[in-house]
């Protein structure tokens, strides 16, 4: 069964050891996300249109708001993963530079020595479970490293282009508005079409353009950010995290999560911590 081995929040986003066994379903994060293989069976995800199979040669860089999925390629046994989740504004406060957006430019990354020692000191760091003033430094190179390789050999995007770049549309803008505002209620798709003033296969064309993923991926990743920031700064019970997000029963609380995230909320609270 899919588990989390240590998950530590933080000023730069979160970063988890997971074991996988199970896939995870297409989703999506407002963060910038890396994924390491660690040790186990190997894994393979699919990041927008490309298929990327990690390894200890490979891993993947997922941009914000990019669709993916991930799921266990071969029999021999969980894989375990560094998963990252970083935060954008982390990381451009921390470059000191309004060229660098936290997006990268491929979504395979080659494991060069440095990368892959900056891997296995995050991985030693998380193995601990303790908080350390090492961490951050150490998270940041090593997305810089990952960063810089992505955009290598092609036209890279700045800051500001990519900011212009993001909800030009008023009607997007509405409707990523009422989703904040509502998404722990039971919407509808073509209630958003309708009060963003087009029809629903207007308004879901149009918001796939805009945001490069689905109104539903939209609805399901505010919901999954709430769920973790519930889990990790209330006392409320799953059960109640579920029931005040729309699910009407734990267990299907329960898939959701495990679907989207990776492991049950349970596991997720048991193991995380806040620096």
């Amino acid at each position: 069964m899919s588990g989390a081995i240590s998950v530590h929040h933080g000023a730069f986003g979160r970063a988890a050891l997971y074991e996988l066994d199970k896939p995870i379903i297409t989703h999506a994060h407002r963060e910038a996300h890396l994924i390491f293989y660690v040790d186990g069976g190997k894994a393979i995800m699919q990041i927008g249109d490309e298929a990327v199979l990690a390894d200890s040669n490979v891993a993947g860089a997922v941009s914000p708001w990019q669709p993916h999925s991930f799921d266990v390629a071969d029999a021999g046994g969980p894989c375990m993963c560094l998963v990252l989740y970083i935060k954008p504004i982390w990381f451009l406060e921390n470059s000191q530079s309004v060229e660098h957006a936290l997006s990268f430019g491929a979504s395979k990354i080659n494991m060069t020595k440095p990368i892959s020692e900056w891997v296995f000191r995050l991985t030693s760091l998380l193995l601990e479970q303790e908080g350390s003033e090492l961490f951050d430094g150490f998270l940041y190179e090593m997305t810089r490293l990952c960063y810089d390789q992505s955009w290598r050999g092609q036209p890279h995007v700045g800051f500001m282009e990519s900011a212009r770049s993001k909800y030009v549309d008023f009607r997007v803008r509405r409707s990523i508005r009422l989703m904040k505002e509502s998404f722990a209620d039971d919407v509808e798709i073509e209630w958003l079409a309708k009060e963003s003033g087009l029809s629903r296969p207007h308004f879901f064309k149009l918001f796939k353009k805009q945001m490069g993923i689905t109104p539903n991926l939209y609805l399901n990743t505010l919901r999954a950010e709430q769920a973790i920031d519930d889990l990790m700064m209330t006392n409320k019970t799953v059960t109640d995290i579920g029931y005040d997000l729309g699910f009407s029963s734990q267990a299907s609380f329960t898939r959701f999560f495990t679907s989207n995230v990776g492991i049950p909320p349970s596991d997720y609270r048991r193991v995380a911590h806040i620096a």
